[in-house]
């Protein structure tokens, strides 16, 4: 059986650094730059394109055409957040996490929390991301976390502990049990996920057909030293996250988590996080009044 086909927009960063060889796997995002200028406010009107794939349900999604396609981008506009309040919110890491999983795995929304929230400015807890990898017969579930900091020591910190948290089995099949019943009936891994997901299936079993994706952004001192993609500077970034990846490795060691378990590092190395939240905020504020 072939992999389930999901569209979606083109990427926008390039992949520095991708090892599936090491143990968590390590992808390196880059965004570059444009006329001497770290690409802030292109990421952040790229990153809208996503806004239906992340905060529509499937059944939306399937059902857009050019009759209903700005008021349905306005609607998953909405459902991100309406605060002021927007330099403490979580929801731009989960879509960049939901981005990088969909463009660098071909991975597959299982369901958008976003979707779920109970009002526009709600935060959802549990995994910020639940996707699918793979086909229906074989697939992997995948069930992200994400930090989106300044500082990588304190998103590896933060990170960790909440992967050692969230591992814990209690966490586990409460939260299994709340993405179990929000799956649609119509698409093609629901029925294979809901077994899967079972109260009645150890753990253990599901252990082995699952991933935790970790997107971690920070400040870069390699991002804030060069004003375009030179040699030097792809030499400076692919030490910095392999270096960055090191001290990932290190916190992991100190936590217990199922050897089954797969992790996959993304590192996404920004410029200013200020200036880049402000510059998501603007756009999604603009497709909200459109």
């Amino acid at each position: 059986m072939t992999n389930i086909i999901s569209p979606h927009p083109e990427p926008f960063w390039e992949v520095r650094v991708h090892d599936l060889s090491i143990d968590p796997s390590l992808t390196g995002l880059c965004v570059g730059y444009e006329m001497e200028k770290w690409r802030a406010d292109q990421l952040a009107e790229h990153m809208m394109e996503w806004l239906p794939d992340f905060a529509l349900s499937s059944s939306e999604r399937a059902g857009v055409h050019s009759g209903n396609m700005v008021r349905l981008m306005r609607e998953a506009a909405r459902k991100i957040y309406k605060s002021e309040k927007f330099k403490s919110r979580g929801e731009f890491g989960e879509l960049f996490l939901h981005a990088a999983i969909r463009t660098v795995f071909g991975s597959v929304p299982a369901i958008s929390k976003i979707y779920y929230k109970t009002s526009a400015n709600d935060t959802v807890k549990g995994f910020d991301a639940v996707h699918v990898v793979g086909p229906p017969d074989c697939m992997e579930l995948w069930i992200g976390e994400v930090k989106f900091y300044k500082n990588i020591n304190s998103a590896i910190r933060d990170v960790v502990s909440e992967i050692e948290s969230h591992t814990q089995r209690d966490y586990l099949k409460d939260e299994f049990l709340w993405i179990k019943g929000k799956l649609d009936e119509r698409d093609p891994h629901a029925q294979q996920l809901k077994k899967l997901l079972s109260p009645n299936v150890s753990l253990d079993t599901v252990f082995k057909r699952a991933c935790i994706p970790v997107l971690l952004t920070y400040e870069s001192d390699c991002v804030g030293r060069h004003t375009a993609c030179s040699d030097e500077y792809i030499q400076g970034f692919e030490e910095e996250v392999i270096k960055n990846h090191s001290s990932f490795v290190a916190k992991m060691k100190a936590i217990e988590i199922s050897p089954a378990l797969n992790v996959r590092l993304f590192l996404l190395p920004i410029h200013l996080k200020n200036e880049l939240i402000a510059a998501l905020d603007r756009n999604l504020k603009s497709w909200q009044n459109k």
